[in-house]
């Protein structure tokens, strides 16, 4: 069972108004991107991060500014936790040349490191070593740093991930592995594995969270981070949460049953959790329906800038390129 619970973390009415906006916003977002690309304005593949918002709002809240993060292809909502503009993602997405890559990237190949987010990467698992090079390059430098490195239950039993754990123990670095358990490992895979017994095998101290509740994940984040920052080695976070959606708008009927989806969002959704612990404080309908128009409104100007944004230009396809003279 998870090993944490909301009455762990205090938190005061301001805190909670906030994540709630942070959580709809990337919801708002994702709803939006479904659309578009329902309407052939997105191209290529396009993974919805629907269910999973408490994870990156509450490390995000855990972490501090110069903190680092990386993750998977499902980047939506690590870029719009670590304050992109929903506008420059969107345009992204829809090939525009006011995107985040300039148009070209798309959905799989988004990055921000001047905000300390560095990717969005399309092979699955190939973001762990990369976050451990993170890591270790502040440890080298001596950098208050620590870097949250965010993969799926698919990856976790690669043999790059192990290697990444018997690293970061061997060289003590300041990384938190979080795995973002949806459940939807493929069907080969084995099922009974515990995932946190795989780091725990390297000596890396690692916790079971209940990834529905932003509360939750804050403590548990905070926990490891300060694990790291006092030098004890690196962290491993399961966070135990539910994607509503399929792998990508490629297969929306999603890899969970359809009743079991409609109980855990019925029961147990991150967004509502928050609401109602809002409404038990005092906070008023009219008070939450403002919050959620202001992200629509914020969300809807976003995707109408991404559809009026002009193309890239034929010759960009060769900007940032070294090209051989002869």
């Amino acid at each position: 069972m998870p090993s944490d619970t909301a009455a762990d973390a205090p938190v005061t009415t301001e805190e909670l108004t906030g994540f709630l906006r942070d959580m709809l916003l990337i919801r708002r977002f994702e709803e939006k991107a479904g659309q578009l690309y329902g309407m052939g304005l997105i191209g290529g593949f396009c993974h919805l991060y629907i269910g999973q918002e408490a994870v990156v709002t509450g490390l995000s809240a855990a972490a501090r500014p110069l903190d680092r993060s990386i993750t998977s292809y499902r980047s939506h909502g690590h870029l719009l936790a670590c304050g992109v503009p929903p506008a420059a993602i969107m345009a992204e997405l829809t090939g525009r040349a006011s995107g985040l890559s300039g148009g070209k990237g798309g959905s799989m190949h988004m990055a921000a490191p001047e905000r300390g987010f560095f990717g969005g990467h399309a092979i699955v698992g190939a973001q762990v070593p990369i976050g451990a090079g993170l890591a270790f390059a502040d440890r080298y430098a001596g950098e208050d740093r620590v870097s949250f490195v965010y993969y799926g239950d698919g990856a976790a039993q690669q043999g790059q991930i192990a290697e990444t754990y018997a690293l970061a123990q061997m060289w003590n670095l300041p990384m938190v592995f979080v795995i973002e358990n949806n459940r939807t490992a493929s069907p080969g895979s084995p099922k009974q594995v515990e995932l946190t017994a795989l780091a725990a095998a390297h000596g890396i101290a690692s916790e079971v969270v209940d990834g529905m509740d932003v509360l939750a994940v804050r403590q548990a984040g905070r926990r490891a981070a300060q694990r790291c920052r006092a030098g004890r080695g690196p962290a491993l976070l399961e966070m135990r949460t539910h994607r509503y959606r399929g792998h990508s708008l490629a297969d929306p009927a999603g890899q969970h049953s359809r009743d079991d989806t409609r109980r855990i969002r019925a029961e147990r959704d991150p967004v509502e959790h928050v609401r109602r612990r809002l409404r038990d404080r005092g906070t008023g309908e009219d008070t939450l329906k403002r919050i959620d128009d202001a992200v629509r409104e914020e969300i809807a100007e976003a995707a109408r800038l991404a559809r009026d944004a002009p193309e890239p230009r034929d010759d960009s396809l060769f900007d940032h390129l070294a090209m051989v003279q002869e």
